[in-house]
């Protein structure tokens, strides 16, 4: 039995339709005779969806009761035991009523895809978990039921179905939406037509990515390698040098002039070792491509013009980026260049734009970092092309003309083309050329022509003297180019070093940054820092970057020990012995990167560890005295009263009572306190959110306070909010007792409460001596009490719990100071989604939370 196919109708907003066109394929479906099914469908009071459903044969739901309240799910064992060929499954992101079998209704759904069941389903754009931040940023509100979109992505087939903001704003305005008392808080929030138009183009972008990869699979299959312009996609080409940033920004700009441009840098690297490209400009230039929206790649390739092509290619790029040539006019007789190159070969369907920088012409530097045994194979062809074959070209082209240029302009002509051969293949192709030209003008130029003797002893010293001056020549030359390059390579080396130590030193590497640079620098497919506890324990990885990294480093490429019990291990390919001596600065710069994150691991634990003892030692102090007076009064008291020698008036008898009373609150206070401490230290504080109004709440927060000292000022308007309750109360009768506590004798206290964007604020108010700013954050800490000076009992933990309890529902308590002298303590809530469809307690509206108490936006 195989698995079923899934079809997602994604909605680009609610309302557009994505219930109506499943149903619809569900009628469609039916009339081709296949066994449809309805598991779970939404009408939600819309007639036109409700009529759709006639005709369909429809599983009976799931009964459920839930804090009172009844409720229906989908019953996936009924839809199971039907074994129908499709289910129409809507809200895929929905989440199930505790007590279902699932928790997700994505995860029932899953359940009949694995049993071969087809299903068809619906979920809005707001609800992929990817797009929860971007979602709440535009519309204010946050969505509490969410689908993976990997989830998403696996559907065989996803249609999207859309409508213009303003159609659909006449749907809602017709009711054809929601009922008429929601109309005009939905028009005034949700469905204003900024928020429709960025949710609509969210979906557009969203599908279009989708469509992208299946793009790339398809052509991948196919073995397609030609462009296709579906979307404009836009390579960079950087060399590592001072042009790349101004190269980024102009592909941004292009990109900008077209929606879902995509831009991708990549900097070819060779394979045969370090190069000149320098790092720090290079990770410059990373950071600038991904902060304006592209991606970096590093890519392996000799010949760069046909790497940079392939890369284009497999990407399926439409425009390449590169900077006008920095060589100097000269160095063009060594080849056109790769822009020009790669101009010459991109075909009719890749554009090429050549930018011009202020690096134009002034020399490309030091040549890349090679050996002369190392030039790779197109520069020594060109050396012994150059050194055997265009003498001979040269000899022909020299008996062929009439005019005698003498036998010293033949030596020179000759010796040029030794010197080109030397600056290209290097001193053998310069030898061979030497030797080929030696006997050419011997045989040619010198009397007795067609012989190699020769009758003119002067002859013989010209034609040695060329002999001897070309091969010096050719020596000097190889030598200055051998020069040259370990020039440039020590640059590279020190260049390379001095980046890496300063980052290091810095504290700016992470381990796996600095595994990235040892890969990029040195043109690798993976990298790995193994480590062991002694000789005879088997190796494990402390990091690692690039596929199939190794587990020992005798499977590597490249093995570099860092002492008995580390290595450093590369694959890839085999390195020259001239670039260990970079890799093992970089091999010992990963163990200190290691042994740092190990210690600052190890420092936070002993802050820890600090802080813990710390507070037992407060603990141990609160209970030596502060939880010892209350005890020391009941005791009193209560011994009192046991007293059989004293006869015990009724109104000393209530006193000693009242006292026992108030010692025992005392008690409870501070005991309560520490347990919501050990709480909040050990994180086990689990708020039970839901959504509330906040005079159901505050009033019952004031009554560990008189009557009298609190003015209460929270508005009806105000909206609800989502807390846990409990921990609500206790966070403003903490707040508000330490007000009580420290505001000067008959002034009250002003407990007020407003609306703000998204956010609910408690401004709890006093009149007391007010902190200074450099204790405003101090007062939060456990066991701290300003001035060391309390005013009744307390072990200083009361607003320590309480910010703590704010922060565990998502809110915030901070401290302001009171004009005209006081404190102020601002609570911050989170203001509840106003349209029921997120609450767990929900009515199974899933459409966009409306704010039916609307504050100001």
């Amino acid at each position: 039995m195989g698995r079923g196919k899934l079809r997602i109708y994604l909605g680009a907003a609610p309302g557009v339709g994505k219930t109506y066109a499943m149903l619809s394929e569900g009628h469609r479906r039916v009339e081709r005779g296949a066994n449809c099914v309805v598991g779970f469908v939404e009408h939600h009071g819309r007639p036109r969806t409700e009529v759709m459903l006639h005709g369909l044969d429809q599983v009976p739901r799931r009964q459920l009761s839930h804090r009172g309240a009844a409720f229906t799910e989908m019953d996936v064992d009924a839809v199971l035991a039907r074994r129908p060929a499709i289910a129409l499954v809507d809200e895929l992101a929905h989440t199930n009523v505790p007590g279902s079998r699932n928790a997700k209704r994505w995860q029932d759904v899953e359940e009949l895809l694995k049993a071969g069941i087809d299903v068809v389903s619906t979920v809005n754009i707001q609800h992929l978990e990817s797009l929860g931040d971007v979602v709440e940023s535009i519309t204010g509100v946050r969505q509490r039921e969410t689908v993976p979109d990997e989830v998403v992505r696996r559907a065989d087939q996803i249609e999207l179905v859309d409508m213009s903001p303003q159609a659909l704003r006449r749907r809602m305005a017709h009711g054809n939406i929601y009922q008429s008392d929601k109309v005009d808080a939905a028009l005034s929030n949700y469905f204003r037509p900024g928020n429709l138009t960025a949710l609509r183009e969210l979906a557009l972008l969203w599908v279009a990515d989708r469509a992208d990869e299946y793009l790339q699979q398809y052509r991948g299959e196919h073995g397609i390698r030609s462009t296709w312009q579906a979307r404009e996609r836009i390579v960079v080409g950087l060399t590592g040098g001072p042009e790349g940033r101004t190269l980024i920004r102009r592909a941004s700009r292009i990109a900008a002039k077209g929606s879902g441009s995509e831009i991708l840098a990549v900097y070819i690297a060779r394979s045969d070792g370090l190069t000149a490209a320098s790092p720090k400009e290079l990770a410059v230039q990373r950071t600038l491509v991904e902060d304006l929206g592209g991606t970096f790649h590093h890519v392996i390739g000799d010949n760069v013009p046909e790497a940079l092509l392939a890369f284009a290619g497999g990407v399926n790029a439409t425009q390449i980026v590169l900077g006008s040539s920095r060589r100097k006019t000269w160095q063009y007789v060594l080849g056109p260049g790769v822009g020009a190159t790669v101009a010459r070969d991109s075909g009719p369907d890749l554009d090429v734009h050549i930018v011009t920088h202020e690096a134009v012409a002034r020399g490309r530097g030091l040549p890349v970092v090679r050996s002369a045994s190392r030039l790779g194979r197109p520069r020594l062809v060109a050396g012994w092309v150059v050194g055997v074959l265009l003498p001979v070209l040269l000899c022909l082209l020299l008996t062929h003309i009439e005019a005698d240029v003498g036998l010293a302009n033949d030596m020179l002509l000759f010796l040029a083309l030794t010197v080109a051969a030397a600056l290209l293949g290097g001193l053998w192709p310069a030898l061979a050329s030497a030797a080929v030209g030696s006997l050419l003008l011997n045989y040619f130029f010198a009397p007795p022509l067609h012989r190699l003797t020769v009758s003119d002893p002067k002859n013989i010293v010209a034609i040695a003297v060329f002999f001897g001056v070309a091969v010096s020549v050719a020596s000097v030359v190889d030598l200055a180019a051998r020069r040259t390059h370990q020039a440039a390579r020590l640059r590279a080396e020190s260049e390379i070093l001095s980046f890496l130590a300063g980052s290091v030193l810095r504290g700016e590497t992470s381990l796996e940054a600095l595994l990235v640079r040892v890969r990029e620098t040195f043109a690798m497919e993976s990298v790995a820092l193994l480590e062991r506890d002694g000789e005879v324990e088997p190796w494990r990885r402390a990091g690692s970057v690039g596929p199939d990294p190794v587990d020992r480093p005798e499977d590597a490429d490249v093995d570099m020990p860092i002492g008995d019990h580390m290595a450093l291990a590369l694959t890839g390919r085999v390195l020259p012995a001239e670039d260990r001596r970079v890799l093992g600065a970089f091999a010992a710069q990963a163990a200190v990167v290691l042994d740092r994150q190990r210690l600052v691991g190890a420092a936070e634990e002993a802050r820890r560890q600090a802080e813990g003892n710390r507070i037992r030692t407060a603990l141990l102090a609160a209970v030596s005295h502060d939880l010892r007076t209350p005890l020391a009064s009941i005791k009193a008291s209560v011994s009192s009263l046991r007293s059989d020698d004293v006869d015990w008036s009724e109104e000393d008898r209530a006193e000693l009572l009242a006292g026992i009373e108030d010692g025992a609150d005392r008690l409870d206070h501070l005991v309560g306190n520490l347990l919501d401490m050990s709480r909040l230290q050990t994180g086990t504080v689990t708020p039970l959110i839901r959504e509330i109004d906040l005079d159901e709440v505050i009033p019952m927060a004031l009554g560990g306070v008189p009557e009298d000292s609190v003015v209460l000022d929270v508005p009806e308007t105000l909206p609800m909010v989502a807390v846990d309750p409990g921990l609500l109360e206790r966070t403003v009768a903490n707040v508000v007792e330490n007000a009580v506590k420290y505001s000067r004798p008959g002034e009250r206290v002003l407990v007020a409460a407003s609306f703000l964007g998204d956010r609910v604020e408690v401004r709890v108010v006093d009149r007391g001596p007010g902190v200074p700013d450099e204790a405003k954050d101090r007062i939060f800490a456990p066991f701290q009490r300003h001035g060391d000076a309390p005013r009744g009992a307390g072990v200083g933990l009361g607003l320590a719990v309480a910010r703590g309890f704010a922060e565990a529902m998502d809110g915030a308590l901070a401290a302001e100071d009171t004009p005209g002298g006081g404190l102020t303590m601002v609570l911050t809530l989170r203001a509840a989604a106003r349209d029921g469809a997120d609450r767990v307690e929900r009515d199974h509206d899933r459409d966009p939370l409306i704010r039916q108490k609307a504050g100001p936006q």
